[in-house]
């Protein structure tokens, strides 16, 4: 039995693909391991600063965000004092924490292992400084790693090419579906059709877009968004400006009530700028749902083959959407495909996969 540390800046409640993912992966190695989850208690909504959920022993940390980044003062403290043979399995789509786990590895002389999930773009008043981070710190942190974890074939070469890691450090584990969202593709020739969006209502997810490709639908259509954050206010008001008395925002879902809405939809959309590997698509899928999403890295590994790609702009999504909705059949091929593809992924299966990348990056 390892002693397994995850290590992400935020984690359930708060609400992302990225915590969920540490989230369903702890908890399938909580099976036969023990694991510990250290994050902060940011958009935690109250919940216990130490508590044991499904094995997994959560440490939530005080922290303050600026510029989208979680600083934790007690998290440094607390990584100096885990066992010097645990795996530090670190989440990254954020800066500091990496730096912050590399630092301390490096004095402890320990080694630990780093999960890509997503290449960030720069947003908010400090974004002019992430190049330079990019390159100057973050690359140190990645080619430090004893071993890094790409989401895709992509995304691994990608960081051997962008950020110079050696090939060698590489390995390639997806994303996992937990049990509870797989469901029999269902009788999709109801009217009008139910679409469903699932996702942070950040800049990254580019919803605006998803809006403006509602106002040019000319099918049925019902919109539902699940999800929160800080562009949810200027989404509202935009969908306002359209006339869009179609498009529902839910708010936040966790556990059965999301199981729940992908149980109550007829499609999937997704309209993003960039993706590392959407777990919500995964999802969708085990849910048989039929997919629409944009052609962009990250979501076209996924996607392509199995559901409907459509280049990342307004009118274009809206052409797929249409055509979704115009054509039961259509969506019955593609609810089974998507019911399908889903059958490759379980976490029982990956979290077998990242045992042997422990193994493998001699952790």
């Amino acid at each position: 039995m390892r002693t397994i540390v995850q290590i992400a800046p935020y984690y359930p409640p708060h609400l992302g693909g990225l915590e969920r993912v540490v989230s369903h992966l702890a908890r399938e190695q909580a099976k036969r391991h023990d694991v510990r989850v250290l994050t902060t208690a940011l958009g935690s909504a109250g919940a216990p600063r130490v508590v044991t959920e499904d094995g997994v022993v959560v440490h939530r940390h005080r922290a303050v965000e600026v510029a989208h980044t979680a600083v934790a003062p007690g998290l440094a403290a607390h990584l100096a004092r885990l066992p010097r043979d645990a795996v530090l399995h670190l989440h990254c789509a954020h800066a500091l924490m990496p730096e912050l786990v590399a630092a301390v590895a490096r004095l402890r002389r320990t080694r630990y292992l780093l999960h890509f999930h997503l290449d960030v773009d720069a947003s908010g008043p400090l974004g002019a400084l992430l190049p330079s981070y990019k390159r100057h710190v973050f690359g140190r942190v990645l080619r430090a790693a004893a071993g890094v974890v790409a989401l895709t074939e992509t995304q691994a070469a990608f960081l051997a090419s962008t950020y110079q890691v050696p090939t060698g450090r590489l390995h390639v584990v997806p994303n996992g579906v937990a049990e509870a969202y797989y469901m029999r593709p269902r009788d999709v020739s109801s009217t009008p059709l139910r679409l469903l969006y699932v996702g942070r209502l950040g800049i990254q997810k580019n919803v605006a877009r998803l809006l403006d490709a509602m106002a040019l639908v000319r099918q049925d259509v019902r919109l539902r968004i699940v999800g929160d954050g800080e562009l949810r206010g200027r989404l509202i008001a935009q969908a306002q400006q359209l006339g869009l008395r179609n498009v529902e925002f839910a708010g936040g879902l966790l556990g059965e009530d999301l199981v729940k809405a992908y149980a109550d939809a007829d499609a999937f959309v997704l309209a993003s700028d960039k993706e590392g590997m959407p777990l919500v698509v995964l999802e969708a899928m085990a849910a048989g749902l039929p997919v629409i999403a944009t052609d962009v890295p990250g979501t076209r590994e996924l996607v392509a083959g199995t559901g409907m790609l459509a280049a990342p702009e307004a009118g274009a999504l809206a052409e797929a959407i249409d055509a979704v909705a115009a054509d039961p059949e259509h969506r019955s091929v593609l609810a089974r495909a998507s019911a399908e593809h889903a059958l490759n992924y379980s976490w029982a299966t990956v979290a077998r996969q990242i045992d042997d990348v422990y193994i493998r990056a001699g952790l």
